[in-house]
């Protein structure tokens, strides 16, 4: 068994040398030691990991392959992973560079896949906060994702934390949309394809990442920006795999009940306190992301990086 691990990474330095610390103690005790070969993929024109990651290469635990890409965007970094993935492994897996692995976490993900027969093996990502969380976040549970039992089938996986078989890149097509480059949903983009071709993603609960959450998130500001963003890239990504008109029609509508569920709830909210204000301004962010997906606007989120 032959496995990559496609780590991006832009202008966080900090956050690379701590996830490649933590892909070293990685241990297996559920499946077979695999090979394991890291691929570092710059998306800095300027090249600002190449130093480091080069100076790692010898004392390096596992194989460490450093590659630039030049092209700003994250699906082109992830496309060049799976580039250089494609050939020569059984499985690729993403991380990214904000985040750290559990040490059984390559091991869980390769377990499950194994154990199912799954083409696509995700897990969860849990929170880490920089610095201590405000109340009001802590008590909202704003920076959770929810979990399902191992086993659990999914619609949609994310790549923060991911295994996916190489068997899949056979197919040309299942490539990263360059297009939500700096949008983000180039995931949910990939996935919705890759389930539309009857490919199953599977859920491994054991399979843990944790992500750094930098000061700069922890601002009801920034979940308001990313709920808006989370709604325009899925009714984006919807558009564009042209699905019957009556679902996105459905679509529109939820939308449209989200704007107006979340207007409704905003006065009381505003008595209530923070956590009830902020998950009523969500609401209609999301909705109006949908919205406005649907008509073609593109919201690119990512033109700032956090924690650089």
């Amino acid at each position: 068994m032959k496995v990559a691990i496609g780590v991006l990474t832009y202008k966080r330095p900090d956050g690379l040398k701590r996830l490649l610390a933590g892909l070293e103690l990685l241990t297996f005790e559920k499946a077979c030691t695999p090979e394991v070969h890291v691929l570092v993929i710059d998306n800095d024109p300027e090249a600002s990991a190449q130093d480091f990651c080069l100076q790692r290469q010898e004392s390096y635990r596992w194989k460490l392959v450093y590659s630039q890409e030049t092209r700003r965007g994250i699906s082109h970094a992830r496309n060049r992973a799976l580039a250089l993935g494609a050939d020569g492994y059984d499985g690729i897996a993403f991380i990214d560079d904000d985040e750290e692995p559990a040490p059984d976490w390559l091991d869980q993900l390769l377990f499950v896949q194994q154990e199912y027969g799954a083409d696509v093996v995700t897990g969860p990502v849990l929170p880490r906060m920089e610095e201590p969380a405000p109340d009001w976040s802590k008590k909202g549970k704003f920076y959770e994702r929810s979990r399902h039992p191992t086993g659990f089938r999914m619609e949609l996986a994310r790549t923060g934390n991911v295994l996916i078989s190489t068997s899949l890149l056979k197919n040309p097509t299942n490539r990263f949309d360059p297009r939500y480059g700096l949008s983000g949903g180039e995931d949910t983009h990939f996935f919705l394809r890759i389930r539309q071709q009857g490919h199953e993603i599977i859920w491994a609960d054991e399979a843990v990442v944790y992500e750094w959450v930098p000061a700069s998130r922890i601002k009801p500001g920034w979940l308001l920006q990313r709920a808006y963003r989370s709604g325009n890239t899925y009714a984006l990504c919807e558009r564009d795999i042209r699905l019957p008109a009556h679902r996105l029609l459905l679509r529109a509508v939820k939308g449209v009940m989200r704007i107006g569920w979340g207007m409704l709830l905003l006065l009381p909210s505003v008595l209530l306190g923070p956590v009830r204000l902020i998950r009523s301004l969500q609401q209609i962010c999301i909705g109006a992301g949908m919205v406005m997906g649907l008509a073609g606007s593109r919201y690119e989120e990512y033109e700032e990086t956090h924690g650089v």
